[in-house]
């Protein structure tokens, strides 16, 4: 919209508005608050932040101060915010298991790796550390550009000098409006090294800078198991995936008597969160193959898996859970940042190294040009006093009678203003021989000095070897410190394991009950008395199934729906189980008609609604792990589905109809579909279904009646065709 004055009014349309204040609200996320500066690797209010520590000399070599004192300054003068949003980012600041290279140290409680919050920033305290002063090296030197604040009463940088390569060694996380950012940590001396190697081989690629660092370096440790030609991929790219998981060991106190000991998690995950969830799967059966979990931290991470016999694979325990938990997690690298504070841009690993590169190069120039200012100022007066020194008899006379002794010693002796003006505030003091001599000696290394930096300034070459020599420094630095060696792990990916030794450890017999108001459990074993069941007042069990706990099985319901549920999802036996609606979204006018157990896919199953209309399914076309199931038989309006049948070695049919007609003919005489409406089984003239039976014909047919079982083998009479409506049924029937 145009610049308005005051009481002007602008018409405009709606969506025009939205947009641009939408627009507006977009730029200002991008910008000021949630995307970091490839420079720095800031975001404002951390920059902020560590600005507003080093105005209150919050030195490594000084004392703590109140971290609402930081928090109070940060808000008041450069970020106006709340206060809860700037203390959680200095808390992160100085986690050392969030951040690789605190930039802050903290002196209280700052959280835990257990999700725990950090007390009140009136009791916690904070001051800078070591690699947050390389952050802010140069500051005082004119190394970067300030800018007013928000109520134009002080001024700020826009980025830091930042000689540590914050963006990578720490890495950021990020939300904007439409974009996002999430950059892993990795090993600040592999970083000043493969910078070295950029500086002397720009043309080197991604596959070269991989040599030198060699993938994210996470504060928790873990183990990075995501192969060399994927990360190449991800860095050049700039997007891309890594793969972590916890370190773990085995200890044996005997050959048969063993534990795993979990010692490092992966980056970002709740230990509190992790033991909850695995103790979660061993009550739920889902890992049968464990015993029990311990957690034994202290400072450092240790929690004790018990495995349920010593004759397992510690391999294969370990593969299992990293399959079910967060032991294994994958952090997703996006490296979307501001390139020089401007522009949101997706940037390689090379490209994001150059631009810090450049950003340190530029400050270098920008610090020796502001030192090179500040030698030529002291050189000038220090020739004045040299002149001074020569004629000094007459300078104090010109001082003593002359009525403007500024302007006289500038015309007698060829003084500049600020020489003329230094001189006359010289206190007579100094006027000894002795500061003679240290003056000439000071104004001879000024001028090395001097030569020196009109050399590096000339000279891109020469800057660059200077900050070269700088980083190697940094490099060598960071590698004599214990804390900061490699904490991450560089692994190959395993082979697949073959888990089948796991899972006939975790089969155990049940028997799945359904009751007729629909509640679903499972007891332990087969072959189970059903008359010892305890139901719900008036309840009874309607179906019942023997599998495995590691099974699934078919739940279908009248509507021709069929859903899949996995055993391991039940109840015990002990309670009176959950209503099957917690489990899967059965709608509310359809019935359950039976359950079936799932082998394999090749298995068949015979539908057939009360109408005898009817087909045949492979079990591969049931499937659904979703809550709605998956809609395989459709029935006629005013009908539903009524009979389902495992076939196993059948290969007739019997349907009687309420209308007493009965017919037998082949199984094969009924098509094979994935889903549909069916086909006529028997032709009813309206009556409905009254049984259905499948048998084998050469075995004979077995049927009970009211006294006992009986086999009958003369059939012929009603053995046709499908569809035929058939002969009145016999006596026995």
């Amino acid at each position: 919209m145009g610049n308005l004055t005051v009481g002007q009014i602008e018409d405009c349309t709606l969506s025009r508005a939205l947009s641009e204040r939408y627009l507006a609200y977009a730029m200002s996320t991008i910008m000021s608050r949630s995307l970091p500066d490839v420079r720095d690797g800031l975001k404002p209010v951390h920059r902020r932040l560590l600005y507003a520590m080093y105005e209150l000399k919050l030195n490594p070599e000084n004392g703590f101060k109140k971290c609402a004192r930081v928090v109070g300054d940060v808000i008041g003068k450069f970020h106006p915010h709340g206060d809860a949003s700037v203390y959680d980012a200095l808390v992160r600041l100085a986690q050392t298991f969030a951040a690789r290279y605190p930039l802050v140290e903290g002196q209280g409680n700052f959280g835990s790796v257990d999700g725990d919050g950090a007390a009140a920033m009136r009791y916690t305290e904070s001051r800078l550390t070591s690699t947050a002063m390389l952050m802010l090296e140069g500051l005082g030197s004119n190394a970067v550009d300030l800018r007013p604040t928000y109520d134009n009463e002080d001024r700020e940088p826009v980025v830091l000098p930042s000689l540590f390569p914050n963006l990578l060694a720490n890495g950021i996380a990020g939300i904007a409006v439409g974009m996002a950012t999430r950059i892993p940590p990795h090993n600040a001396a592999e970083l000043y090294r493969a910078a070295q190697k950029l500086i002397e081989k720009p043309e080197i690629t991604i596959q070269g800078l991989v040599k030198y660092i060699q993938g994210p370096d996470f504060p928790t440790g873990g183990v990075l198991i995501t192969p060399k030609e994927e990360m190449v991929e991800a860095y050049a790219l700039g997007q891309g995936t890594f793969t972590v998981r916890a370190k773990w060991n085995v200890e044996k106190k005997t050959k048969k008597n063993w534990k795993i000991v979990v010692t490092e998690l992966p980056y970002a995950v709740q230990k509190s969160a992790l033991i909850q969830k695995i103790a979660d799967l061993i009550l739920q059966r889902k890992v049968s193959f464990l015993e029990d979990i311990q957690d034994e931290s202290t400072t450092d991470i240790r929690i004790i898996l018990e495995p349920k016999s010593a004759e397992l694979d510690p391999e294969q325990v370990m593969e299992r859970l990293f399959q079910l938990t967060d032991l294994e997690s994958r952090f997703n690298l996006n490296m979307n940042v501001l390139e020089n504070g401007k522009l949101p841009r997706v940037m390689s690993l090379k490209e994001v190294l150059q631009a810090w590169i450049d950003h340190v190069h530029e400050g270098l120039i920008r610090r020796s040009s502001y030192r090179l200012d500040a030698v030529n100022r002291r050189i000038e007066i220090l020739e004045g006093f040299l002149k001074l020194f020569l004629n000094l008899d007459e300078v104090i006379r010109i001082i003593r009678e002359e009525d403007e002794p500024k302007k006289v010693m500038i015309q007698t002796f060829k003084l500049t203003d600020l020489q003329a003006e230094y001189i006359l505030n010289m206190r007579l003091r100094s006027l000894r021989r002795l500061e003679e001599f240290q003056i000439r000696e000071e104004h001879a290394v000024l001028l090395g000095e001097k030569g020196e930096l009109e050399k590096l300034l000339a000279s891109d070459q020469l800057r660059l070897e200077h900050v070269s020599k700088d980083f190697l420094e940094l490099e060598k630095r960071f590698k004599k410190r214990k804390e900061d060696k490699r904490l991450t792990l560089i692994e190959t990916a395993p082979e697949d394991l073959d888990l089948s030794g796991l899972e006939e450890i975790d089969k155990e017999p049940i028997t799945v009950s359904f009751s007729a108001e629909g509640w679903v459990r499972a007891f332990k074993g087969h072959g189970l008395d059903t008359s010892s069941w305890s139901f719900k007042g008036g309840d009874t069990n309607a179906f019942s199934i023997e599998i495995q706990n590691t099974d699934k099985f078919f739940l279908f319901d009248s509507s021709g729906r069929v859903f899949t549920i996995a055993a391991s999802d039940l109840p015990g036996g002990k309670g009176f189980g959950v209503p099957v609606r917690t489990l899967i979204d059965l709608h509310v006018d359809s019935s359950v008609i039976g359950i079936l157990p799932f082998y394999t896919e090749t298995q068949e199953i015979l539908f057939v609604s009360d109408n005898a209309r009817g087909m045949i399914v492979a079990a591969d076309a049931l499937g659904s792990e979703k809550r709605t199931g998956r809609q395989v038989f459709n029935p006629d309006k005013g009908h539903s589905l009524s009979y389902i049948f495992e076939i196993t070695d059948e290969n007739h049919i019997l349907f009687l109809s309420k209308a007493g007609n009965m017919l037998i003919f082949p199984l094969n005489q009924i098509p094979k579909m994935q889903r549909g409406k069916g086909v006529s089984l028997q032709k009813t003239r309206g009556a409905l279904i009254k049984a259905i039976k499948l048998f084998n014909l050469e075995k004979g047919l077995v049927w009970k009646d009211k006294k006992s079982p009986k086999m009958e083998k003369n059939l012929k009479l009603w053995i046709a065709n499908r569809g035929q409506q058939g002969r009145r049924s016999p006596d026995w029937i």
